[in-house]
């Protein structure tokens, strides 16, 4: 018998660019990830933690003893952040971070833990990044405070749900109104839910985060992309019945027949509300080598915080320029803040893979 759900239990998962009590990020030190070039990345990382602390608490997982330390000294004294003597393997906690829900009634904060198997096996080991969010889920209590800084003797641990679901956060996307974004490629495959039918996916994404219609967006494709296509590279909510998508600028780019078919498969598609999408494309700059290999560049790999949009910056005028345009039209309330990612993507992924949002509890609304 399974047993109760985030759902069941009141909880929902709720939209990025509602309020945050936090983000996490995790510490960079794996010089396979970014070979050669692993010196440049901490003071990208440093620059995106020291942004988010301007706006909103900032959760560190150190990683091991060395690394550990390393963040602790660069960010002694920077206020809003707290690093934690947590051990990862890789720096990509959205997608092997817990999945935060929200209890709107009781204004209590949950988590889904999805199971994480490092993309399908491509990377060993992965033990420290599949046990990361219990750790953190352990260390946190209902409001969403870390339970060492609380006062309350009365505290509780927040609710944790396990699923048996191989599932990654960037394969994920909702518009917060019951909608959610995914690709078949990056969840129904055989190195991640081998007996899962799309069906049976569905209705756990479901049960877990209140979602009542799955899009199934498929087609799309960036070459260099390890994760199989999550969707935080290809397409991202605006608001509600709102898309932005990546298509290629120029037209002898390998991934512009596949974003082309992706752009037709969501003209297609219609929101848990019935409405048909508006699509405001997104290029991505030309293609790009690094040390022989195609990186997979996309402005949709943005993060939204408290006020602000962090957007990656790839080092080319031209779509550099225009994506942060698109993004000060359609937010214009948030401050828009690029910062370099330009060895960062070396490692395959930005700035949202290297994130995870934890809401609000106090300021969320009855759906």
């Amino acid at each position: 018998m399974r047993g109760l759900s985030a759902v069941d239990c009141g909880y929902r998962w709720i939209a990025e660019w509602e309020s945050h009590e936090a983000t996490w990020i995790s510490w960079p030190y794996r010089e396979t990830t970014w070979p050669g070039r692993l010196h440049a990345i901490p003071p990208v990382t440093e620059r995106v933690i020291r942004t988010l602390a301007e706006v909103e608490k900032v959760h560190v997982l150190g990683g091991p003893s060395e690394s550990f330390q390393a963040a602790s000294g660069a960010l002694t004294g920077v206020a809003n952040v707290i690093v934690h003597n947590i051990p990862t393997n890789d720096v990509w906690i959205r997608d092997y971070g817990p999945t935060f829900v929200v209890n709107p009634t009781e204004k209590k904060l949950g988590a889904v833990r999805w199971i994480f198997n490092a993309w399908g096996n491509k990377y060993h080991p992965y033990d420290d990044d599949a046990a990361a969010s219990k750790r953190i889920c352990q260390g946190l209590d209902t409001s969403g405070r870390w339970m060492l800084e609380s006062q309350s003797d009365s505290t509780s641990t927040l609710e944790c749900f396990d699923s048996k679901l191989v599932c990654e956060g960037g394969a994920l996307e909702t518009d917060g109104q019951g909608t959610l974004l995914t690709t078949s490629s990056a969840v129904a495959t055989g190195t991640r839910n081998p007996n899962w039918t799309h069906e049976q996916i569905e209705s756990e994404l479901k049960r877990q985060l209140r979602i009542r219609k799955v899009l199934w967006v498929d087609g799309g494709e960036l070459a260099g992309d390890d994760t199989d296509s999550h969707i935080d590279q290809l397409v991202r909510f605006v608001r509600p019945a709102v898309v932005f998508a990546a298509v290629s600028s120029t037209s002898d780019d390998s991934n512009a027949p596949h974003l082309a078919k992706q752009y037709q498969v969501l003209r297609e598609l219609t929101d848990a509300q019935g409405r048909q999408l508006e699509i405001i494309p997104l290029r991505t700059p030309p293609p790009r080598m690094i040390q022989g290999r195609r990186v997979p560049e996309s402005y949709c790999n943005y993060y939204m915080a408290n006020g602000i949009v962090i957007v990656p910056q790839f080092g080319y005028r031209q779509t550099d320029s225009a994506a942060l345009g698109i993004l000060k039209e359609q937010y214009p309330d948030r401050e828009i803040i690029p910062i370099d990612a330009s060895d960062f993507i070396l490692g395959l992924g930005a700035f949202h893979c290297a994130t995870q949002q934890q809401p609000a509890v106090g300021s969320i609304a009855l759906p």
